[in-house]
Formats: C-alpha cells, structure tokens, sequence
C-alpha cells in the first residue's frame, strides 16, 4: 500500500461533474434536439429509450414512469398487488422498496439478507409465506444480482408475483441474464446518481407480459387507455422527454461505466486487503456486479466515518436503520433481534467513493485513510 498521504485530498462519494466532463456535447446535442421539437412528454424520445432499455434488459416492453419508486409502485399495481394482500421484503434496502407495498394498502413482511451479499437469504422467503402473500420483492443491492434461481422456484411453488427492484443493478447480471429480466416486471431508478442516471427523476419497468404492459401504460396515465376515459384508478407518472433524452446518451456508454467501477472495486479489493479489521464486498459466483456501491463492513463505524470525513474522504451509510425497525412500521411488531443479519449490516457497513473516473491515486488516498482511522480508533 502507499505510504500515508501528506496532503489533504477531497474526495466525493460520486463525481459527476467528471462522468458530465467526457459527454458534455453528446449531452447537449440531445438536449438542445428535444427543445427543438418541443416535445416534452412521452415523446420520440421516451418511446426510443423505452425500446432501447427494454432491449437491453432482454424484454420485450418497456414503460418510462417518473421515478424509481413509481416504477415499484406501478408495476405492483399491475401485478395486482391491492389492499390486504402481503409482499416479502428484505429489509435491508431504501424504504422505496417497502413503502411502495404500503402505498398500495398490502402489507410488507421483512426478510433477512445473506451477511456477505447483504442480498435477501432465499432460505429465508418460504417460511415468511402465508395465504395472503402475492409477491416477492428481491433487491439486486448495491450492484450485485439477488441469488434469483431458488427465489423463482419459491414463486412458482407458490404462484406468487416476482417484482425486481433494479434500482441499484441495471448492467448487472445474474447466471449469464441481465438484471431485470426475471421477475414478472423489473423496476429501474434514473435517479441521478444511479449508475444509468438523469438529470432529475425517472424510472422505468421492464416486463414481457403484453397484458402487464398494456396494464401499466393505463396506470402511468390516471387509468385511461384512451384519453379523457379513466377505465381505473391511475396516477401521473411519465417518463419526461428531456429525461430520456439525456439517458439515451448515457445508455450508450453504462457497459463501459460499470466496466470502470469494477475495476475500481478490484483495486480497492487490494488496497485494503492487510488490514485485518476491513470486510471487503462479498461476491456470488452467479452474479456480475456492477458496483453501484462498494460497501466495506468495518467496526466502531460511526467513528471510522468521521475520522474518514476529517481526512476528507467522504463516505456514506446505506443503511443505518432497517426498514423493519422504522417508526412507520412500528406497528407491525418487529423488535430489534427479529432479523438479526440485516441488524448487524445497519451497523457495519461503510460505503466508499466509487464512481468511473476515480483515479488510483484517490484509491490509495482513500485506503490509506481507512488504515490510519482503524489504527487511530485502536
């Protein structure tokens, strides 16, 4: 490892300045191509990313939606999921993942994580199922694929609904298939500092179901198929052609990004592996992680972090406190020791910059910041 930095370095948790930097005229171009049409919802535009997306997930139909949660929210929906049923959910993830169940009147029922993953434990879904369960909600977390084959045969052995959350995943792949293309819907976030990210929100679900599809574009449009004819209950949510646009542009270079963020992880998986109190990431061998995170386990976290922030590395907590243990489902009864693998998570994990462009020498800077902040606390 290099020898401790003597000069302070800022160094951001995501940079995207620099990812702006190497795409400013691709960017523009588009840009300034959509205010010439003057086309700003569900144009051209959203249409072709619709398909591109689609494409690239390996589906056959693609729905632009506002955000990430009403990808979750909608794509429920249309699954079917209404008022009394229940929905497994892990419960170390955003609570997105689990207020968008709520949203809809079911109830989210928690479910551990597999300690080295921090993926749902599919051991740990059948036991959870009771008459009322419509779905099955896997997190593809901070980059790497949910172990999908045994939570499949879970849902068809008790024809329950799959609904992948990709918020964190697009580019990722699980035994050879893209992330997205194994749930009856694969739910994306745009948000800007997911590895495929606007310029504001958006998000999109990705299904083969003609029906589903036709369902949504329905529910993203206040439940009317036609216009002025409300045929059910819907919302307002559409893809901005702005958006889509900027994301076309970006969709072209992600294989790439996420590319660099492995090698980025590669590199950090050196740097920190001789010291001893450090937990790198945990890789399955059917996934291929796209490292929208690189999440160290470290003890005495809280103060590892601002010993970190003093040396001006900034670093972030995703996820301090469980969903399962959040003030708003205090009402279901969870007490701290229910899921006891994700509770340790909340209080270990450290996520590190980590973005393309991160340079080796920012790498070493940040490695050895992490030693000296071990070696301070010891």
């Amino acid at each position: 490892m290099a020898t401790a930095a003597k000069v302070l370095m800022q160094i951001p948790i995501l940079d995207l300045k620099a990812q702006y930097e190497r795409i400013r005229e691709e960017i523009r171009t588009a840009i300034d191509g959509v205010l010439e049409k003057q086309h700003f919802i569900l144009g051209p535009e959203v249409k072709t990313l619709e398909q591109e997306i689609a494409q690239y997930c390996g589906r056959k139909y693609g729905i632009g939606v506002a955000s990430g949660t009403d990808a979750l929210i909608l794509g429920l929906s249309a699954c079917g999921i209404g008022p009394g049923d229940e929905v497994i959910v892990p419960s170390f993830s955003f609570i997105a993942t689990a207020d968008a169940v709520s949203a809809l009147g079911a109830k989210p029922v928690f479910a551990d994580i597999e300690p080295d993953t921090f993926n749902v434990d599919p051991a740990g879904i059948e036991p959870l199922i009771t008459p009322r369960t419509r779905a099955i909600i896997p997190v593809h977390l901070y980059g790497q694929a949910a172990d999908m084959g045994p939570i499949l045969q879970v849902a068809e052995a008790n024809k329950l609904k799959v609904v992948e959350d990709v918020a964190q995943a697009l580019g990722g792949r699980y035994d050879g298939g893209r992330t997205a293309s194994f749930g009856d819907v694969g739910c994306i976030s745009f948000f800007p500092s997911k590895n495929l990210g606007g310029y504001g929100d958006g998000g999109m679900i990705v299904t083969d179901s003609e029906e589903i599809y036709r369902h949504l574009v329905s529910l993203r449009a206040h439940g009317s198929s036609r216009k002025y004819f409300s045929e059910e209950q819907g919302w307002n949510s559409r893809l901005d052609e702005l958006q889509a646009a900027i994301l076309r542009v970006k969709l072209r270079h992600l294989d790439e990004w996420c590319e660099q963020r492995r090698a980025v992880a590669h590199r950090y998986d050196s740097l920190l592996s001789g010291i001893s109190d450090v937990t790198v990431p945990g890789r399955s061998s059917l996934a291929e992680h796209v490292f929208h995170q690189y999440t160290i386990r470290v003890p005495r976290r809280d103060a590892i972090q601002k010993r970190l922030a003093e040396q001006g590395v900034s670093t972030m907590v995703y996820y301090p406190v469980p969903i399962h243990l959040q003030p708003i489902y205090r009402s279901l009864g969870y007490r701290p020791g229910s899921l006891p693998d994700t509770e340790t998570a909340c209080q270990e994990v450290l996520s590190l910059p980590i973005f393309p462009e991160l340079t080796r020498d920012q790498s070493e800077y940040v490695a050895d910041a992490i030693a000296s902040a071990l070696n301070h606390q010891s």
